[in-house]
């Protein structure tokens, strides 16, 4: 698996599943819409008064699975930020507008919505399918 194979799967996937640690360490996991840079980094949304911003600003280590049609994910681990308003964070932004184009309006109009960029650590590339096909990256 290189990463730019892992950059198409991931790609193609709007929707990942994100699994936190809340303050006491109990595990919580909430859908989210994706979009995914040329190194992996995804980026996506929420709002200040999810349980996931909490989690993520007391714990920024996160669980991430990616597709599951066709018996075919990607698990991807790796460190949340929670990213500024400055210019140096408007590159991740505009890589979630061009995947979600309604993602600027919901910024402009949603009370405490704010973005997230995920850095991998790890990956796993499950394909089920003959020839069963499993490869990890490590970053």
């Amino acid at each position: 698996m290189t990463n730019d194979l892992a950059y198409q799967f991931i790609s193609r996937n709007k929707l990942a599943v994100v699994s936190t640690i809340d303050g006491s360490g109990k595990p919580e996991s909430a859908l989210v819409g994706i979009a995914v840079t040329p190194q992996l980094e995804i980026v996506f949304d929420t709002v200040k008064r999810s349980r996931k911003y909490e989690n993520l600003l007391l714990h920024p280590h996160v669980a991430v699975v990616i597709g599951w049609d066709n018996e075919t994910t990607v698990q991807y681990e790796g460190e949340a930020e929670l990213l500024a308003n400055d210019s140096s964070s408007d590159h991740y932004r505009e890589v979630y507008y061009a995947a979600w184009p309604d993602g600027r309006e919901r910024a402009a109009t949603w009370p405490g919505l704010v973005h997230f960029k995920i850095s991998p650590r790890w990956l796993r590339y499950s394909n089920f399918n003959e020839p069963a096909t499993i490869e990890e990256l490590t970053f």
